[in-house]
């Protein structure tokens, strides 16, 4: 173990257990006085189960029942939400209180303040968590129409619907899938893209629900493609989930490229943490492209929406990309945005298109707060 992984987690870990102190100090000065005498030290293991119980699903997957596992990481999954929540609305409220005081418009009884405010910050936070996790369930389709200026064969006219950050593992199971799955079919689509993070961290439940089964339903005219996201290679079964997506009908592409019937190119590229997680270097996009006919329309399909001029230069017409979630959590979404030159939605470059979704899935906390999950509908109209 290196030095610079102990630094990391040390910070982390201090960090983490300052916050949930300081939440927790807090949520005993709004609820403590209403609870029976003697019940603080309950409370505290509660609230110390909850703090933990994500960090302990996650390392002790492999010691621990399945079911205890699995059972710590959701709820820890949908604490890491509230905490997150709590913390941005106390640290609100005791600034708040700090300057009402500095400035004199808020006197009287502080004690007061404190209880009815952290009450307050306790039934917002169960309305925020409740909305979200609605939210989260229930996915939009966005609709865009291109233009692009290259013929394509006999075609005129492409239907795509684009996925992309689907997340299947425990929170986004089999059910939620076959719901997508019907929406994705109800569109009577040419072609189907995933352009990463199709399959969470954890490869287990995919194979144990058998998705593979589920993904077999799509009914493209010209079939389902995909690339790979950060997570297939952050769980370390990219190998594995290769496997999986091809026997599901779903065609990998990593840093190479096929031509759709003899009409348009689609180009699948690597994503950028293979490197960091297999020590190899995902290819340049000059090398993946190389030998294609220019003169065809060409989709690219790349994880994470950086890089655009590369795209422009190397002739792309359309990329698609996802990864940033457009924060999940607000205000994240002002992260993403400082991140990427578009974090959703749609950009022209030149003769270059982007459109970026925000993801059909949620990953670590099972609620989107700032922005609705979407699959994306995309008319391409070919013009001589």
């Amino acid at each position: 173990m290196n030095s610079q992984f102990i630094i990391f987690f040390a910070v982390f870990f201090t960090v983490y257990s300052s916050v949930n102190y300081y939440i927790g100090l807090r949520g005993w000065q709004a609820l403590g006085k209403f609870l029976p005498a003697g019940y603080g030290a309950a409370y505290w293991f509660i609230f110390l189960l909850l703090a933990v119980s994500y960090i302990a699903g996650r390392f002790g997957q492999n010691l621990l029942p399945a079911v205890v596992s699995n059972s710590l990481i959701v709820a820890g999954s949908y604490w890491l939400a509230a905490m997150h929540l709590f913390f941005f609305i106390f640290i609100t409220i005791d600034l708040v209180g700090l300057f009402g005081r500095k400035l004199g418009w808020l006197t009287g009884d502080m004690e007061r303040f404190r209880v009815g405010t952290g009450l307050i910050a306790v039934i917002l936070v169960v309305c925020l968590i409740i909305y979200g996790v609605w939210n989260a369930r229930n996915p939009r389709l966005v609709h865009y129409e291109i233009n692009i200026a290259k013929p394509a064969g006999s075609l005129e006219k492409l239907r795509v619907v684009m996925i992309s950050d689907i997340h299947l593992g425990r929170i986004v199971n089999n059910g939620r899938l076959m719901n997508l799955i019907e929406m994705v079919n109800a569109q009577e689509p040419d072609l189907v893209l995933l352009p990463g993070d199709i399959i969470d961290e954890n490869i287990d439940p995919f194979v144990e629900q058998r998705m593979a089964d589920s993904l077999l339903m799509l009914k493209p005219k010209y079939g389902t493609f995909a690339v790979f996201g950060n997570h297939e290679y952050i769980g370390g079964h990219s190998e594995e989930a290769f496997s999986h997506l091809q026997s599901a009908g779903v065609k990998v592409l990593r840093d190479s490229y096929l031509i759709v019937e003899d009409s348009f190119y689609i180009v699948g590229r690597d994503d950028r943490t293979r490197e960091r997680f297999q020590g190899q270097r995902r290819q340049e996009l000059s090398a993946v492209m190389d030998g294609l006919d220019l003169s065809l329309p060409v989709i690219l399909l790349d994880h994470q929406p950086y890089d655009l001029a590369e795209s422009q230069e190397q002739g792309v017409d359309l990329q698609l990309s996802g990864h940033t979630h457009l924060g999940q959590l607000f205000p994240f979404n002002f992260i993403t945005k400082r991140m990427f030159e578009i974090d959703w939605g749609y950009l022209r470059k030149g003769d270059l298109h982007v459109i970026v979704s925000c993801g059909f899935g949620t990953w670590g906390p099972p609620i989107r707060l700032g922005n609705t999950p979407e699959a994306v509908s995309i008319v391409i109209n070919f013009i001589n």
